[in-house]
């Protein structure tokens, strides 16, 4: 495991690779607006996905390494995941653009400009809780590359089956809140729900071409 620092137009941001010995792809991942790169799911893909042959970034967007506790403005936050891109891309291979709720808005958003293989989109914020009226369908539906959304059962920020269909995958972790956390009376444990995730992942990167 290594830190960089990269300079962007949007401040400071830090990559933590998780280095496979024989990469085919980079998986970067970035986090919420409420959270870093300690959420139980990043931590988990860094754990599991170097053995199947895929190096791990971890993404901390610079109002995060700042030290600031409120995300900025979507722009900003696609301003930093610009800046970080050449990094991402630069051992040579194919780049997997991730992220967590805020995270995966960006990652779909910027896919295309920047080139990515694909899309993994964690805890996919599709409206604001309570508020299914401000959809945010568009930027998943516009992605433009293959793109795998891992979403909780009782995500306030979007169940699973309130998503439009669509050309993306969609894989349910049930139970599961907006940080994939399962009650203690659900017939699933914890270490349970974390592997639907990283199963899911591990399936979806090995069919990619």
């Amino acid at each position: 495991m290594t830190t960089e620092i990269i300079g962007t137009d949007a401040g400071d941001a830090r990559i933590t690779w998780h280095p496979a010995r024989k990469a085919r792809l980079v998986l970067a991942v970035s986090h919420g607006a409420g959270g870093g790169i300690e959420a139980r799911d990043v931590r988990a893909l860094a754990r599991a996905l170097p053995a199947q042959g895929v190096t791990v970034a971890l993404v901390e967007q610079p109002w995060r390494v700042a030290g600031k506790k409120v995300a900025p403005a979507p722009k900003t936050l696609d301003v930093g995941w610009r800046g970080i891109w050449p990094a991402l891309a630069g051992p040579g291979l194919p780049v997997i653009s991730g992220g967590r709720s805020a995270g995966a808005r960006v990652a779909c958003r910027t896919a295309v400009e920047l080139g990515a293989h694909a899309v993994l989109a964690l805890s996919f914020p599709l409206h604001p809780p309570g508020k299914p009226e401000k959809s945010r369908a568009d930027e998943l539906l516009g992605a433009g590359v293959p793109t795998l959304v891992v979403q909780g059962g009782n995500d306030p920020f979007g169940k699973p089956q309130e998503f439009p269909d669509g050309d993306f995958e969609l894989v349910e972790v049930e139970y599961g809140d907006h940080g994939f956390a399962v009650p203690k009376r659900a017939p699933l444990g914890q270490d349970e729900a974390v592997a639907i995730i990283t199963d899911a992942v591990v399936k979806w990167v090995g069919s990619l071409g």
